[in-house]
């Protein structure tokens, strides 16, 4: 509702409910593709838990990942590494602008509007720049060998 005020108050009346329905929805997408990507790369700590255990840290369990991966499965941790090192080539040849809304969105979780307001631009640039630079790291990625 504050975005319909502020961005359109001086529209008239008959035009606001598509205009505010249009803004209702693309809010609603935004907070599912959000979900969609914080899920595809985070886990509940609950899950990590086992039944009944009131003292569990999950920082124990994730340290204790970590180095069993180093240190019982080399050839986890070298795949881990080179997937990194390919990802981060990968973010280094995407534009400057992609580059910048991808690491903002994906990277620092900032929402579409935080994202328009550092970067400068509109919520639909910074859209747009998004799913360009999926589209090229996905390419780039697939050519390493790489799915995701």
């Amino acid at each position: 509702m504050f975005k319909l005020v502020e961005s359109y108050g001086d529209k008239p009346a008959d035009e606001l409910p598509p205009l505010f329905t249009r803004i209702l929805q693309n809010a609603i997408l935004d907070w599912f593709r959000r979900q969609k990507t914080r899920n595809q790369h985070l886990s509940n700590f609950s899950d990590l838990a086992e039944a009944g255990d009131e003292d569990f840290d999950p920082l124990d369990v994730l340290e204790a990942e970590d180095s069993a991966i180093g240190r019982d499965q080399p050839l986890a941790a070298l795949e881990q590494t080179e997937a990194m090192t390919a990802i981060e080539d990968a973010l280094e040849k995407l534009p400057f602008r992609q580059r910048q809304a991808f690491l903002l969105r994906y990277w620092e979780d900032l929402d579409t509007a935080e994202t328009a307001a550092v970067m400068g631009c509109s919520e639909g640039s910074v859209k747009t720049h998004c799913s360009r630079a999926v589209q090229a790291l996905q390419g780039l990625l697939r050519q390493k060998g790489i799915s995701l």
